[in-house]
């Protein structure tokens, strides 16, 4: 099992909320209300590990290890949206989520594959450290940019927990696994070819809902993502190359293979659905 060591190893590193924040270097004249309204947006997205959770819990369920590791995720992903809350709260109570706008992001995701949501994930949480990093550079009260920079360095041990699992699942599945894995790899390094920002908090999980069937769509303002990346923290092509760069020196450790460039993980999943195929589907 990896759960018990995951544990030890998140536990030994993991921040506490009252001493490891610098909440008494907190400069209001660095604050202004644009930058208050996209933690307040950061705070309802983070929310959304309570429904990924529960489908996480659902599409497991016969894998106890992994259920177990969720306790660990859904724990340090919600205390990212409570830590965003009690920032606001203690300094513009005025844009704390209200529980309605918290509990509006909480609905059912239709199954899926576990393999292909596990590496949706792990795809996610590279992405997400990029953003978070990011957002620490262009706040300029200094407490906020301490939250950020600390959660962007969980996401990243998240990511490092999922790939972990990732591994255990290619001595399963196999072919299976490397074929869905590189399936997920290629679309989510493929974010300049969207119109989206490609994360799971941003993709449509629940046909009956559509089209308000991703977290994005159900927050106050669901233009925010967008906004936020495009024309204030400025996530532009030189940090989408990082994030496409991760994924894929990831895939190229995964698979044992290197990989420079989408197209060719893109080769490498043509191959692996081929040898995953059904003999009369290949024929």
């Amino acid at each position: 099992m990896l759960y018990p060591e995951l544990f030890k190893q998140l536990e030994a590193v993991r921040w506490d909320m009252e001493k490891d924040i610098p909440w008494a270097t907190f400069d209001a004249s660095q604050l202004s209300d644009e930058q208050a309204q996209t933690i307040k947006m950061n705070a309802i997205t983070e929310w959304a590990a309570l429904p990924a959770t529960e489908m996480f819990l659902r599409d497991n369920r016969g894998d106890s290890d992994f259920s177990a590791f969720m306790s660990i995720w859904f724990f340090e992903e919600q205390k990212h949206s409570l830590v965003l809350m009690e920032y606001l709260r203690r300094f513009r109570p005025d844009l704390v989520p209200s529980e309605q706008e918290l509990h509006d992001i909480r609905f059912e995701f239709d199954p899926a594959p576990a393999l292909e949501t596990l590496m949706l994930h792990f795809c996610g949480e590279i992405r997400l450290n990029h953003w978070y990093r990011r957002a620490a550079e262009w706040h300029t009260e200094p407490v906020i940019k301490h939250i950020y920079q600390t959660l962007s360095q969980d996401e990243a041990r998240h990511g490092g927990a999922y790939l972990r699992y990732m591994k255990r699942a290619i001595g399963q599945f196999g072919d299976e696994a490397r074929a869905a894995f590189a399936k997920v790899g290629v679309l989510m390094a493929s974010a300049r070819r969207t119109a989206q920002a490609l994360h799971p908090t941003n993709l449509h999980v629940n046909k009956a809902l559509f089209p308000r069937d991703t977290i994005q769509s159900r927050l106050p303002n669901p233009e925010w993502l967008e906004q936020w990346l495009d024309s204030q923290i400025r996530f532009d092509a030189v940090w989408e190359t990082k994030v496409v760069d991760r994924i894929l020196h990831n895939m190229s450790l995964l698979m044992e293979r290197s990989f420079q460039s989408v197209q060719e993980l893109n080769r490498f999943r043509k191959e692996m659905t081929l040898r995953v195929a059904p003999p009369t589907a290949a024929a």
